[in-house]
């Protein structure tokens, strides 16, 4: 679909998966650049769809942007093609997406729309913008994604432990490629920016951040919502993509190490698993009335209303977890391990930052018997991480 362009400059936007509908971490982000950006430049938009269920959302994208190529992508089929990395010496992710007709609407849509800036969501989109010297790239990484295939080594046996760590090896070596290429390279926060200036000293001037943000005037209490929990419940709840490792073994850690202690306090307490996309594991852990997995729901906002307390127990994590911020802007006490709040550091009241099981369990049990509304922890959200100070960063530096 093409709009007719204003004056505004155009712009390439590469992103890894369609940014619609924001209901996960990365897709939130894309979501609202792109919806900020949209305001600025003439969008030219590149996404792949590897979930046959967000296909019907291309026209709410196309709403945003001049011209859209979405492409959809078969993920055991990708996998597949991603073992070319072995044979080349590439890390996996990039063949992974090394579609050739990706790079044919890119070659395309530079040369007919005169295209000198773009910008690129996830460093393996850079591919194809890379054999372009004249287009300034600005480059968002998000995450150190080469790091959390270091953190998936340490937790797999051997031999798929030794493709993780060549994965991580791989992609560390071809995102410090990428950010010398770039004009900027960003993350999602201060605290991963500086992580990979440490990594990467020799490219530490070109890398910043734009923090992540959250929709506070979606995300609010309010009285209007109806109660999806069960009488007499007390609620702990766990919200995010559930066919994602990391949150995976989080909720899966929780069940074995944490859940049994609190319900000998309350025998009533069960723990919701909210998010699309349960994987078998995650099924598993419903061997009673304890633990309540969901999968995809409409409106995340009820079950954050109407829980008493919200956990974060990720073990493996990188950056901002929206989840976090979606919960404080929600006015709800949580408890999280340090490794869930690195990018968000909000050292107050609300908030209990803890890694062992048994204490886990006892800031569970505090705020099962506390207040199950904590206003600062909105206030902290709304001060801290908004969407459109973040959009007007990112517009500065692609102007």
């Amino acid at each position: 679909m093409t709009l007719p362009c204003t004056r505004m400059d155009n712009l390439l936007f590469l992103v890894h998966r369609i940014p619609f509908p924001p209901n996960k971490g990365d897709k939130i982000r894309s979501f609202h650049f792109l919806k900020y950006l949209s305001n600025h430049f003439n969008i030219y938009l590149g996404a792949f769809i590897d979930d046959p269920e967000d296909v019907v959302y291309q026209a709410q994208v196309e709403q945003l942007c001049s011209e859209v190529n979405l492409l959809q992508i078969n993920p055991r089929v990708r996998t597949l093609m991603s073992a070319k990395g072995l044979l080349t010496g590439e890390p996996l992710s990039v063949p992974y997406y090394d579609v050739a007709e990706m790079h044919h609407w890119v070659q395309q849509v530079i040369s007919e729309h005169h295209i000198k800036k773009s910008f690129i969501f996830s460093s393996v989109m850079a591919q194809f913008v890379t054999p372009f010297k004249n287009i300034e790239m600005v480059a968002d990484f998000v995450d150190i994604d080469s790091d959390k295939w270091r953190q998936y080594a340490e937790k797999k046996p051997w031999p798929i432990s030794w493709v993780y760590k060549r994965e991580s090896d791989r992609l560390f070596e071809y995102e410090k490629l990428v950010a010398t290429l770039a004009k900027d390279t960003l993350f999602v926060s201060e605290k991963e920016a500086s992580m990979f200036k440490q990594l990467a000293p020799e490219v530490s001037e070109k890398v910043g951040f734009v923090n992540n943000g959250v929709d506070v005037d979606f995300f609010k209490p309010s009285s209007g919502f109806d109660t999806p929990y069960q009488q007499g419940e007390r609620v702990i709840l766990f919200t995010g993509a559930m066919d994602y490792w990391a949150n995976v073994d989080a909720v899966v850690w929780f069940v074995e190490h944490v859940l049994a202690s609190i319900q000998r306090v309350h025998a009533n307490a069960v723990f919701y698993i909210v998010g699309s996309n349960p994987t078998d594991a995650v099924k598993k852990l419903q061997k009673n009335n304890s633990v309540v997995v969901t999968g995809r729901v409409k409106d995340m906002q009820p079950y954050l209303q109407y829980a008493q307390v919200i956990v974060a127990p990720l073990r493996i994590a990188r950056g901002i977890q929206n989840k976090v911020l979606e919960a404080m802007a929600m006015e709800k006490p949580i408890v999280a391990t340090s490794a869930a709040m690195e990018g968000i550091g909000a050292g107050i009241e609300g908030v209990s930052v803890v890694d062992d099981p048994d204490s886990f369990c006892d800031f569970v049990l505090n705020k099962l018997n506390g207040n199950s509304s904590v206003p600062e922890n909105r206030v902290f959200v709304e001060q801290n991480f908004s969407w459109a100070e973040s959009g007007k960063k990112l517009v500065t530096l692609l102007q």
